[in-house]
């Protein structure tokens, strides 16, 4: 069983990494590499391939707020106690699912 350093490890890694990809989707999106294209279909494909780096980034940030409140309950001396009852989350749980908040019984209950 992981030690809740060493998730917190796991998780200071996986938030570096969704820095770097997020400040990659952002430079691209944002065309930093030069300008749209000319030709009108270029340019609209180019417009949904930004639609979904957009949707990427979106995802990578939600990740990272997950991440930042599970780092923040690990300094708090509060992680792994479920939000709802009270209870220790099991650690098979958080190592499976770093940012659970909540136990498996009140996890299916919320549902």
């Amino acid at each position: 069983m992981k030690t809740h350093e060493a998730i917190r490890q796991d998780l200071l890694k996986r938030r570096e990494q969704l820095n770097q990809r997020i400040h990659q989707i952002t430079q691209d999106v944002r065309h930093a590499d030069g300008p749209l294209p000319s030709d009108f279909s270029e340019q609209a494909v180019e417009r949904e391939n930004e639609e979904v780096m957009d949707a990427l980034g979106e995802a990578g940030r939600l990740e990272m707020s997950q991440i930042n409140r599970t780092l923040a309950h690990i300094d708090a001396g509060d992680y792994g106690i479920c939000a709802a009852c009270g209870e220790p989350i099991p650690e098979a749980r958080l190592e499976i699912l770093p940012h659970s908040e909540y136990c498996v019984a009140c996890a299916e209950r919320m549902g």
